[in-house]
């Protein structure tokens, strides 16, 4: 490491700890004492506190410092991390076997499905888990918890229009306090009863899971909140860093966390009354309300980083043309990771809504928050084993039985949750579900588009070979936006028919989202320069940039055309979906697909075009 990157390792180190440990940093809010909440929990009695939390301890071992620290921190894609980046490498690998193809995409869209689960339940268990220490502070204000958790909730979506680029300096910070409050709590409890460190032993898990199987089936879904936002320590990798993560995780957020818990337990070995909110009665009386105020703060941050994420998410599938266009609002200068995007803003805040009011508390949203995480994790760990299956390296190949370890506790964990579906198991995958429909929908139907567009109006092998050598010329330049690199744009078509006039300089642009992160400037444009004046230029993006068209026409004069944006005129076409009569089983998605094509932002909203030098023609397709 270079003297400059460890000179800036601890400021990254300390912006990871608000954006990466946030969700993960607010588990023991909830996670210990689900365990044992009546009537799906286990009985408190002594002999179950030791075995709950050995597993509690050895699944952030193993799945969170093992798995994703120590082994998917090393899997990046071109420095990125994350479900979709994991799911492009993979399918680098395994291009050659369409079965095999088809289904890691299947597992891979399904995965960013879950996450949205995520991003609805994270908010709502946080806030309500912080806002609920009022009840042990002041019993008689427990009615009042819900409508201060809806306040909170609603403050939050409201502010991401402004961006979280000033508030977010604080972030670090505050998450510092946090970790060192919850280490200092844990201590405080611990130092009364020594004896609950003795729970280190995994062989108090081993022994409880052979002897009670069914009390271990019915723990494990509490045992897998503590894993809740480890998904992040990996979606993470591309802003901060893989050293910053693994430093942040093993020197304060890991320890502060196990301190936290073992100090929970401690207490209710002392006092099982304790067990209705333990986090919070870890805390003397007089600190009571400062702690209220900085548990919420922790879960506004956990909550916002889970927000971030789902923009993010949300950007990434539209580059890679699993959504349409979308409305993406940059919200800091010097940030291109600060987005707003107000449709999933304003749909998660209702869904948000709707969940805090249909379960009213921490302890009902409980079991619908592992599914989505479980799935998610899950899916991660077969594309991560055959990444490493087919991967280049042999010397990885070695970690194969490690991942069947993985992946065994992780399905352990996911049929724990799964058999809570009718408790609240089903709203996360009610949103997959939803998700997944759209995003395999706009993919489907954007490729069946293009290809009846390909097979009707061109030879793909004759590229540009019209005649327009009779065709009047009229002075400027035009780009005509084009989804394909080979043949003529329909806004060209559209307009050689109906003006019967060519540009002097005539462009057909064609932007094209590769299945990377970023794309280097050498490779970002292709240009080719074809007879009477007509250029054909191809731009390429990767999945986490923006579509900066100014910057290509400037790479493009380095090459020979020579475009002026304020000059130029561009012509755009949008499709109308004019037939959807053949209803089948799955006509439904034929109207689907119409409806979302139809509300997507047109092409010059979306690459920020001049409003007074853009011509839209609009061309009729049947799917």
């Amino acid at each position: 490491m270079s003297s400059a990157q460890s000179q800036r390792l601890p400021a990254l180190v300390l912006g990871a700890l608000g954006v990466v440990f946030g969700d993960i940093g607010t588990s023991p809010l909830y996670a210990f004492k689900e365990a044992f909440a009546q009537p799906h929990g286990l009985p408190l009695t002594p002999d179950k506190v030791f075995p709950v939390l050995s597993m509690m301890f050895w699944a952030v071992t193993v799945i969170v410092s093992i798995k994703y620290v120590l082994v998917m921190l090393r899997f990046d894609y071109r420095g990125e991390g994350g479900v979709l980046a994991l799911l492009s490498n993979t399918l680098n690998l395994v291009r050659e076997r369409p079965r095999l193809t088809w289904a890691v995409s299947v597992l891979g869209i399904f995965a960013a499905s879950l996450f949205y689960g995520d991003a609805v339940i994270t908010p709502a268990i946080s806030v309500l888990s912080a806002v609920e220490g009022i009840t042990v502070a002041a019993p008689g204000l427990t009615r009042f918890v819900v409508p201060i958790a809806l306040v909170i909730l609603v403050g939050l979506f409201m502010i991401q229009r402004n961006g979280t680029a000033k508030v977010g300096a604080l972030f670090g910070p505050v998450m510092l306090l946090w970790f060192f409050t919850l280490a200092a709590l844990g201590v405080a409890s611990i130092i009364q009863t020594p004896s609950i460190l003795a729970a280190v032993d995994p062989r108090y898990a081993i022994r409880f899971a052979i002897e009670h199987p069914h009390w271990t089936f019915v723990a494990l879904s509490a045992v897998f909140l503590t894993l809740t936002g480890a998904e992040a320590l990996y979606a993470d990798l591309g802003h901060f860093g893989a050293k910053p993560i693994r430093y942040g995780w093993f020197l304060l957020v890991f320890p502060c966390l196990m301190l936290n818990y073992f100090g929970q337990a401690a207490l209710v070995l002392r006092d099982p009354e304790a067990v209705r909110n333990p986090f919070y009665l870890l805390a003397p009386e007089p600190l009571l309300v400062p702690l209220i105020v900085l548990s919420t703060l922790a879960t506004v941050i956990a909550s916002q980083a889970t927000i971030s994420g789902a923009f993010s998410v949300t950007q990434q599938a539209s580059r890679l043309n699993y959504l349409p266009r979308l409305r993406v609002l940059y919200t800091s200068d010097t940030s291109a990771g600060q987005i707003y995007i107000p449709v999933i803003n304003w749909m998660l805040l209702v869904a948000v809504l709707i969940l805090v009011m249909s379960f009213r508390s921490s302890s009902n949203l409980a079991a619908a928050y592992g599914v989505a995480v479980s799935g998610d994790l899950v899916i991660s760990s077969v594309l991560l084993f055959f990444a490493v299956l087919f991967g280049a390296s042999s010397k990885l190949r070695l970690i194969l039985p490690l991942l069947v370890l993985f992946l065994f506790l992780e399905v352990c964990y996911f049929a724990a949750n799964i058999s809570k579906v009718f408790e609240g198991g089903w709203f996360p995958l009610m949103v997959a579900t939803f998700m997944f429909t759209l995003l395999t929908t706009w993919r489907r139907g954007t490729e069946i588009m293009r290809a009846r567009k390909d097979s009707m109006t061109w030879d793909p092998t004759d590229d540009v070979d019209l005649d327009l050598s009779d065709v009047a010329r009229v002075p400027g330049s035009a780009v005509f936006f084009s989804s394909s690199s080979v043949g003529y744009p329909s806004s060209f078509l559209h307009n050689l028919k109906h003006n019967k006039v060519v540009h002097e300089q005539t462009v057909f642009f064609t932007v094209q989202f590769d299945d990377v992160p970023r794309v280097l400037d050498d490779e970002r444009i292709e240009l080719q320069k074809r007879p009477r004046g007509v250029f054909r230029l191809t731009a390429h993006f990767g999945y986490r940039e923006d579509p900066d068209i100014t910057r290509i026409l400037k790479l493009a004069r380095r090459k020979g055309l020579d475009i002026d944006p304020a000059q130029t005129s561009f012509f755009t076409s949008k499709p109308v979906i004019v037939s959807v009569s053949r209803r089948g089983v799955f006509g439904w998605r034929r109207s689907l697909f119409g409806w979302m094509m139809q509300n997507s932002p047109s092409v010059a909203n979306y690459f920020g075009l001049p409003p007074n030098r853009v011509i839209e023609l609009g061309s009729q397709v049947a799917v």
